[in-house]
């Protein structure tokens, strides 16, 4: 590829046309292979209709995805990771000319795969099956119950526009893609020009699948400098890279004045802690130099959540030194990814190696003293096994900095994004946690320690400077995901130079994508409107039982209503000597009228739970396939001997699976005393068949 990278917008491929290329058809920036120095390809966005772009997403790809539920959507993204992992050596091959080596590609596309796959399990766990998300309880308006109030997300009506980093190019569009994508959202993709051919790979993958709905995805292959003047209401940017970039995009008015959703995930000084009682020896301190080796080697250094202040003790610093030192000896050679035994490759391009070589120099000039590894040209090992220390390529070699004044501004504000990282001492804890929130905000800190105490006593004090804390120590020393590896079930940003962004985050991340709205009104309107039945909607108890209707039958509001049954001393003492529960609530009459909370004895809550299920069942074989759990049990009022009780089961929430042949529905089950007071309220779970299958023919 030495041609122009297209971008895919409006459903199709796209070049510069060719009249503006220029006279000699060559406009745009060269991308270069970053070991060899080859072009790989130019890049451009002359002649792109941007403006129609974005209006493309906001129109078609709204459409096409607002026609799927949740879960479709998320199917849809299992899809996708099969997809690219059909074709992921294809991703490789590509990626070893960013410079990435074969792990380095691993956590790059295998990582950005497993998003997908991710937020395609929990989209069907945890979301409805419908295209609307209701938040939290319900909340009583009136007294009556005929005005009720609810928190509900939608969709946002725009477009996601995603502006990327250099440094992992499928990963990082995948995981804004993904939430982005589960919430009904349709994307755009503006990669970093040094590794956009990455990008481009993947999302041609994607493509061919036929699988994407039109108008979701889109990528801009190049510049987009008018963009934020093509934005409004409704649409939202998601940015990763440097903390300058981030703030001024932050100042336009479309961002000041709450127009665009903006989240940014930029360069942070990242911190990690070893703690006192980690010497030499223990297995603390020889995971905490594994982790920083690989965090100062893996993508060349080249990772936001990277430790940039390796902050140890006093007393150990030699020690690290000394580890470090002999461990990138021993683990570290560096080369083209393409040649057989390297571990390290370049950084992106020539021009990111130089941006690496002048901050190790202000952290020279500010009193960093570099201990292991040297800024000269370094000997690497080519793609034909032959080894020299020629400035092809950008190469760099590892560079541990040590400084004698812990406290030096420049060690907690100047990052080096590439394979470099400060040592700095401390004599106490409060000095370490008082070091680790001198970085003004951090995607990650981790701490190595073994003791309770001191761990307990750092993350408290850190954890408002950090978005996530990697704690280690030799218990999870081989099961850790590590410190510079964010996952998509937990949050992925952080406070201030951070960002304040939170990119992941499971569900969280998707609704980032919609609006949180409350909404009051009647039972009625809010069942309409969530899909969920509120007490005081319409309620059904005529006809066939509920437990003989399939889902395809089923509907929200078909209840039962069952007939009472009375509780007496014999039932309680019956349930409490089978089941062993003799609380004395059930058993001891002058004790239980001592208790505040009961008359005298009372049933156990869970004859109550019990009897119930025996007065709402239907017994005989059908569609109900399995009760799978009760969820938000609450007892409300105590049954005494000489009671009675009765239970209205109502379909609640009715959840078709995408994949199989039954759904799950939710119940909204009350116990009522013959005084009609609420005995207790919960939610009862089944799964249930979405058609009725034909009754066997007796042989």
């Amino acid at each position: 590829m030495t041609g122009h990278l297209p971008s895919f917008v409006r459903d199709a491929w796209w070049t510069p046309p060719l009249d503006a290329l220029g006279s000699d058809g060559a406009s745009g920036a060269e991308v270069r292979d970053a070991s060899t120095g080859e072009v790989v390809a130019r890049v451009s966005t002359e002649g792109l209709d941007l403006a129609g772009a974005l209006d493309h997403a906001r129109t078609v790809g709204r459409a096409s995805l607002a026609a799927l539920t949740f879960h479709q959507r998320a199917l849809l993204l299992k899809r996708f990771a099969l997809a690219l992992t059909e074709r992921k050596d294809e991703l490789y091959a590509v990626s070893a000319r960013t410079g990435a080596t074969r792990s380095d590609s691993w956590v790059d596309i295998d990582g950005g795969i497993g998003v997908l796959f991710s937020y395609s399990g929990k989209g069907r766990r945890e979301l409805p099956n419908s295209t609307v998300h209701v938040d939290g309880p319900v909340e009583p308006l009136s007294k009556d119950g005929s005005f009720l109030g609810r928190h509900v997300f939608t969709t946002l009506p725009g477009v996601a526009v995603q502006i990327n980093a250099f440094n992992f190019p499928v990963w990082g569009a995948l995981e804004k893609l993904a939430p982005a994508f589960l919430a009904g959202m349709p994307t755009v993709i503006k990669p970093a020009t040094p590794t956009g051919y990455l990008t481009e790979a993947m999302v041609r993958i994607l493509v061919d699948s036929g699988l994407l709905p039109a108008g979701s995805l889109q990528l801009v292959s190049g510049g987009v400098p008018t963009l934020f003047e093509h934005l409004r209401l409704g649409d939202l940017v998601g940015f990763t890279g440097s903390a300058s970039t981030a703030e001024a995009l932050k100042a336009h008015p479309v961002v000041q004045t709450g127009v665009v959703r903006f989240t940014a995930e930029t360069d942070s000084i990242n911190a990690s802690v070893l703690g006192t009682d980690a010497v030499e020896g223990t297995p603390e301190f020889d995971a905490y130099v594994r982790q920083l080796v690989t965090e100062m080697t893996t993508k060349a250094g080249q990772k936001c959540t990277a430790i940039r202040r390796a902050i140890v003790p006093a007393a150990t610093a030699d020690a690290v030194v000394e580890a470090v030192r002999a461990r990138i000896a021993e683990k570290t050679v560096l080369g083209d990814p393409r040649a057989e035994g390297v571990t390290m490759g370049p950084l992106a391009s020539t021009g990111q190696r130089d941006e690496v070589l002048r901050q190790v120099r202000a952290l020279e000039e500010a009193g960093g003293r570099i201990v292991v590894g040297s800024t000269a040209a370094p000997e690497v090992r080519r793609a034909d096994g032959s080894v020299d220390s020629t400035a092809v390529g950008a190469f760099l070699s590892p560079v541990l900095l040590r400084f004698d004044d812990a406290d030096v501004d420049a060690a907690h504000t100047v990052e080096a994004f590439g394979p470099v990282a400060s040592l700095l001492t401390y004599d106490t804890t409060g000095e370490a946690a008082a070091l680790v929130g001198r970085g003004g905000g951090s995607l990650v800190t981790s701490i190595a320690t073994h003791d309770p105490v001191q761990a307990v006593e750092l993350a408290t004090r850190i954890a408002p400077f950090n978005g996530r804390m990697l704690l280690l120590d030799r218990d999870d020393a081989r099961s850790s995901t590590g410190h510079g590896s964010p996952l998509p079930n937990l949050v992925h940003g952080g406070p201030g130079r951070a960002g304040g962004g939170e990119e992941l985050g499971g569900i969280r991340a998707v609704l980032h994508h919609m609006q949180r709205t409350a909404v009051q009104g009647s039972p009625e309107m809010l069942t309409a409107l969530t899909g969920v039945w509120h007490p005081g909607a319409t309620a059904r108890s005529e006809g066939r039982h509920p437990f003989r209707k399939p889902l395809d039958e089923l509907r929200i509001g078909d209840q039962v209503v069952s007939a009472s049954r009375e509780v007496t001393l014999d039932d309680i003492e019956t349930f409490a000597r089978f089941t062993g529960d003799t609380f004395y609530a059930h058993m001891d009459e002058e004790a239980a009228a001592a208790n505040p909370f009961f008359p005298g004895r009372v049933a156990h809550g869970y004859l109550l739970v019990s009897w119930a299920a025996g007065l709402f069942v239907d017994p005989e074989p059908g569609p109900v396939l399995a009760n799978y759990g009760l969820e938000n049990l609450r007892f409300v009022t105590p049954v005494s001997p000489g009671d009675e009780i009765r239970v209205e089961l109502t379909a609640k929430q009715i959840t078709p699976r995408e994949t199989d042949e039954y759904g799950e529905v939710r119940w909204d089950a009350v116990i009522r005393n013959q005084d009609d007071e609420t005995v207790a309220t919960y939610d009862v779970l089944t799964l249930v068949r979405k058609q009725h299958q034909a009754e066997p023919v007796p042989a």
